[in-house]
């Protein structure tokens, strides 16, 4: 083979291994950071929860009143929707939201596990409706009246338009 093959022919072989390389890691990144939503009915309603072990969930609902307990970095709490109760064990490396509070809305994001717990790694509170802004009533039209008023009044006083 002469030499220029030969350059032509490593410079395709290793074109092809980090194309491969950079597909791969792209699809693992994909399948690693993928995160399936599911609420406490459909979770509840998975039968026996096979489907839904191992796999990477989204959780939503309202946090029972009550049930939150801090043990160091570690918190139990349970989240309810539709009178479905799901106990939930978030031990995540950030603190949990200020806003995390008994009757919040909260997303818990991690795996559902053999024992029926759903374990987070990630927790989201939504924040409470007194940070949203304030409903407007429709402003009320002001009437051009008391201006075209005000004019003929100063027309009927002899009064120019203008100010001095």
């Amino acid at each position: 083979m002469s030499s220029q093959k030969a350059r032509y022919l490593r410079f395709g072989i290793a074109s092809a291994i980090i194309i491969i390389s950079l597909a791969y890691l792209a699809y693992t990144g994909i399948e690693q950071s993928k995160s399936y939503y599911v609420t406490v009915k459909e979770l509840s309603g998975m039968g026996d929860r096979n489907a839904a072990h191992g796999k990477r969930l989204r959780v939503a609902g309202n946090v029972v009143p009550g049930s939150i307990k801090r043990k160091g970095t570690r918190l139990e709490f349970s989240l309810v929707e539709q009178g479905l109760t799901l106990p939930v064990v978030y031990s995540g490396s950030e603190a949990p939201p200020d806003t995390f509070v008994d009757n919040s809305q909260a997303l818990a994001e991690g795996q559902f596990g053999g024992d029926g717990v759903f374990h987070a790694n990630k927790l989201q509170a939504k924040c409470a409706s007194k940070y949203a802004p304030q409903q407007q009533t429709a402003p009320e039209q002001k009437s051009a009246a008391p201006k075209a008023v005000q004019k003929a009044e100063r027309s009927a006083a002899g009064v120019s338009g203008r100010l001095p």
